[in-house]
């Protein structure tokens, strides 16, 4: 099979992709939508170039199995959640949705408390796992290119993606970057950081989470150009603090209408040591 028959079978197959994901979402509500087609259409890819029809198997059926392969591979990597944490987010979705039913409205928090038969704070823990998720740095700017190997444009391509990508992280408030480093440069576990910034485990997952929204913003206005000062921000922090990140980044970047790519090269190779208080 050529590459032309290989994209094309890949092009038709796409929506199996999309339905498996449906699928699996609907019964974990905590799963990340964007990261499952990813890593379905990753695995779409390596059937189409591994497929013999010759055996007599249908493309499809090979295909749906292979996908929810790497689906249950991905979980496996990526779950933070202990065996117990995943039981006690399934008791608390069976008894929200039972509590929604006999109600006719959303339980409050004491009201899930009391039917679990658990305190206040364990019911919010849960929602706050339940909510968690883990998104690699570079998956919220990198394209699926397929190509058998790569070439200088891809070469070029990949450079000013990581440049821009340290700029981004570089024009972070200064305890955002830090974990952001710490945690997707350094290989370090929110756990570890939690404890030496003398903070919460939740609290640092949310700081981790609100700089992925703003590396969002920052690459959709700057880098992608499909957001403007009138898009819908995906940063929940305050709109003086959202605008001020977006103008250093755009300061940094030459307001992505020019990469500044020996500046950003400069600081991917300095030491990030920033004092946290």
């Amino acid at each position: 099979m050529d590459n032309e028959e290989r994209d094309n079978l890949v092009v038709q197959n796409l929506p199996l992709v999309g339905y498996l994901v449906s699928e699996i979402c609907m019964r974990a509500s905590h799963l990340s939508r964007p990261d499952l087609t990813q890593v379905g259409a990753v695995a779409l890819i390596h059937c189409a170039e591994s497929f013999d029809e010759s055996l007599g198997v249908p493309f499809g059926a090979y295909a749906r199995r292979r996908i929810k392969g790497a689906f249950a591979d991905e979980l496996r990597r990526e779950d933070w959640a202990t065996r117990g944490a995943r039981t006690r987010m399934s008791e608390h979705s069976v008894m929200a949705e039972t509590l929604s039913a006999k109600l006719g409205r959303v339980p409050s928090t004491v009201e899930l408390a009391a039917a679990l038969g658990v305190d206040r704070a364990t019911v919010e823990a849960a929602r706050v796992d339940a909510s968690r998720t883990v998104t690699p740095l570079t998956d919220v700017i990198a394209d699926m290119v397929a190509a058998a190997a790569p070439n200088p444009e891809d070469t070029v391509v990949e450079s000013e993606h990581a440049a821009f990508l340290a700029a981004a992280v570089a024009a972070l408030p200064e305890k955002m970057r830090y974990i952001v480093e710490q945690v997707y440069y350094g290989d370090r576990s929110v756990k570890e950081l939690a404890e030496e910034l003398g903070s919460s485990h939740s609290a640092v997952s949310q700081q981790r989470s609100e700089a992925m929204r703003l590396l969002r913003d920052g690459i959709e206005r700057h880098y992608l150009a499909t957001a403007d000062a009138n898009s819908v921000p995906h940063a929940r922090v305050a709109p003086s603090r959202r605008d001020a990140y977006l103008s250093e980044l755009g300061a940094r970047t030459l307001g992505g209408a020019t990469r500044a790519l020996g500046a950003v090269t400069r600081l991917q190779g300095q030491a990030w040591e920033p004092a946290i208080s």
